[in-house]
């Protein structure tokens, strides 16, 4: 499991952070990830602002980045948000990589409360198709392995910390109480 750290200010402790804000840190790298469509994004993708709408059938996403990005049908979705600059470069490299632009990070716009959590309570609807990639053999085993494994662990922590960001509009502080999702 990634941890993202900061240091406590006044205890000097690495405590994990609850959310990363990683727009700053992209518009450092571009000034555009792509035109990804909010729209054709797949009901799969989790929560966050990265999506990737109509993307073409090329996979790159999942062959390159399989810990952030898989495939429904031809169609690619961001299944883990990047937690650190590491991750978010691969993120950003992969969606300038896409021929049809489909990736957006735009998704801070589109995501309310309400929506995060009718995501989070139909989690079950992403486990049944995890299994029914696993059986069929498509998208990287391993990589569908994790996807599931976040959902039982860490993906609750990161969505209460990504609800704090939207009702806020700040990362939250350490400690800080989260919303329930």
């Amino acid at each position: 499991m990634r941890r993202r750290l900061r240091r406590h200010p006044v205890v000097g402790e690495w405590q994990q952070l609850a959310y990363w804000d990683p727009l700053p840190a992209a518009r450092t790298l571009t000034d555009a990830v792509g035109n990804g469509s909010w729209a054709a994004r797949s009901r799969l993708g989790v929560p966050g602002p990265f999506y990737a709408g109509e993307t073409d059938t090329g996979l790159n996403g999942p062959y390159y980045l399989p810990e952030h990005v898989l495939s429904d049908d031809g169609q690619e979705f961001v299944h883990r948000q990047p937690g650190n600059p590491r991750e978010l470069a691969g993120l950003v490299e992969v969606a300038h990589d896409e021929p049809l632009g489909g990736y957006g990070w735009d998704g801070d716009r589109h995501w309310t409360p309400a929506a995060v959590r009718a995501w989070w309570a139909r989690r079950a609807e992403v486990r049944a198709w995890i299994a029914a990639e696993l059986a069929a053999d498509r998208n990287d085993p391993d990589a569908l392995r994790a996807y599931a494994a976040y959902l039982d662990g860490g993906l609750e922590a990161y969505l209460r910390g990504y609800l704090f960001w939207l009702l806020e509009g700040r990362e939250p502080g350490l400690g800080e109480p989260l919303p329930r999702l």
